[in-house]
C-alpha cells in the first residue's frame, strides 16, 4: 500500500515546528515540565502521520493528525510563543488541502495505530477559538487607538 503524505507534510510545514533558535541541546531537566503535560505531549508526538485517520473518517478529515501535531507543542513551554499562530496556520493549510470537517464520529481515533486520543481535537479547537478571539481583541484595540 502506498500513501501520498504530501498534503500532511504541507500541514506540518505550515506550523508544526518551533521557530526559536535552540542552539545546542540543553540538559533534559533544564526546563521543568509537569509530568502530565510531558505525557500528553509525548502521546500527541506519537502520531506517525500514516493517514489512517483520514482514510477512516467518513468526512476525510485530517483533524486528528493536525490536532496531534498542534498538541505536541501546546503542552510544552517551548511551543508557547507560536502557539496561536501555529494552530491558525495549520488549520488554514488543512482547509486549503481540501480535507473535510470533523464531525466527531471517532472513526479516526479507532483506526489510529498509535491510539491518538480525540482529546487532542478538543485541544486544537480550544486553541483555535482562543487564536480567533485574540485576533478580534487586537483589531478592536487597533480601532480604538485610531
Amino acid at each position: 500500500m502506498i500513501v501520498d503524505r504530501s498534503a500532511l507534510d504541507r500541514i506540518i510545514a505550515a506550523g508544526g515546528f518551533i521557530g526559536a533558535p535552540t542552539g545546542s541541546a540543553p540538559d533534559a531537566n533544564a526546563i521543568p515540565i509537569p509530568k502530565e503535560d510531558a505525557d500528553l505531549a509525548m502521546d500527541a508526538a506519537a502520531c506517525i502521520g500514516c493517514g489512517a485517520c483520514v482514510a477512516a473518517c467518513p468526512n476525510a478529515s485530517a483533524m486528528l493528525f493536525t490536532a496531534a501535531k498542534v498538541s505536541q507543542f501546546a503542552k510544552l513551554p517551548q511551543g508557547q510563543p507560536e502557539r496561536y499562530r501555529r494552530v491558525k496556520a495549520m488549520v488554514r493549510q488543512m482547509d486549503f488541502e481540501g480535507f473535510g470537517n470533523c464531525t466527531n464520529h471517532g472513526e479516526c481515533s479507532a483506526a489510529c495505530p498509535k491510539a491518538i486520543s480525540l482529546d487532542h481535537i478538543a485541544q486544537l479547537n480550544r486553541d483555535y477559538l482562543k487564536s480567533t478571539l485574540r485576533a478580534d481583541r487586537r483589531i478592536v484595540s487597533e480601532i480604538g487607538a485610531g
